[in-house]
């Protein structure tokens, strides 16, 4: 039995870390964390904590529910990109920027921020009433950055480590904006109550669309995993669900189980962001279970 858990842990942790950072992410995570060089963020404040935490699973799935409801980001995504033949492909893009930015020099995150703006710059299209809309649209990139910083620090909130005080979450936001600026957001929010604001202020324009409603649910219902991952993703999906806003689960047809939530679902994510840190720990560190 002892000989299986390291191995069981190994295959999870091989899983886990093949979806989320692809194929290459060995030598692109050698290189985030080993290149020597000024970095824009101090090793052990608030954003690389949230950014290097197994929360983050939770998170980033949150974030692209959420991100769904916006008709124009939810037709972009649909008119350039196949989010059922290259999910995977688009998580481990967007891991990899997140990980630059927070964790690699300052020369390596200058370079990822210009190649995202100069992929949004290409991203143009129509919405079905005639109106255009562009990726680099800085209205537009306000709501992917207040979705995911909301979606990250509500996880890490609950599923963290150890969670951000007040003054501490704070800071967090300030440290994203910075990010965010770097890609064309005009003004992001700097504090948790201006998120909070800026989150209410793009709900008059938030639906659920068709496109976002497939997207849901085959992110939910029918991602391509192998058998051992099933089961983690089963509770992280459960957990993304379960901090959703109360008013996106009509919209998105989501279930809306507030006793369940806040007792069964919390229980399966605190397991399942236990059990990824454990997979994603190296063998030499990683503590026996008990």
């Amino acid at each position: 039995m002892a000989s299986v858990v390291p191995m069981v842990r190994d295959r999870l942790g091989q899983e886990l870390f093949l979806r989320v950072a692809g194929p290459d992410g060995g030598r692109h995570a050698a290189r985030i964390h080993g290149r020597p060089g000024p970095r824009w963020f101090e090793a052990g404040s608030p954003i690389t904590r949230v950014h290097g935490d197994a929360s983050m699973f939770v998170g980033g799935l949150r974030a692209l529910l959420l991100q769904t409801l916006h008709p124009a980001a939810m037709r972009g995504v649909a008119e350039h990109s196949d989010y059922r033949r290259d999910a995977w492909g688009r998580l481990a893009r967007t891991s990899r920027f997140i990980a630059v930015t927070t964790f690699g020099t300052a020369d390596d995150a200058e370079q990822a921020v210009a190649a995202v703006r100069r992929i949004h710059e290409r991203i143009t299209g129509t919405m079905p009433d005639g109106t255009p809309y562009a990726a680099s649209d800085p209205h537009l990139l306000g709501w992917v950055h207040v979705a995911e910083i909301d979606s990250f620090l509500r996880a890490h909130t609950v599923y963290g480590r150890a969670p951000l005080t007040a003054a501490e979450r704070d800071e967090y936001v300030a440290q994203t904006a910075e990010v965010a600026a770097r890609l064309g957001v005009l003004d992001p929010p700097t504090s948790e109550a201006e998120l909070a604001a800026a989150l209410a202020a793009y709900r008059p324009e938030l639906r659920g669309t068709p496109e976002a409603r497939a997207t849901v649910g085959y992110l939910l219902l029918r991602p391509p995993l192998p058998i051992v991952a099933r089961p983690p993703y089963g509770a992280i999906a459960a957990a993304a669900v379960g901090l959703m806003p109360r008013w996106t689960r009509r919209p998105l047809r989501l279930p809306w189980l507030p006793v369940s939530e806040r007792t069964v679902v919390r229980a399966l994510g605190t397991a399942a962001t236990g059990t990824i840190r454990w997979a994603m720990m190296p063998r030499q560190r990683a503590a026996p279970l008990r």
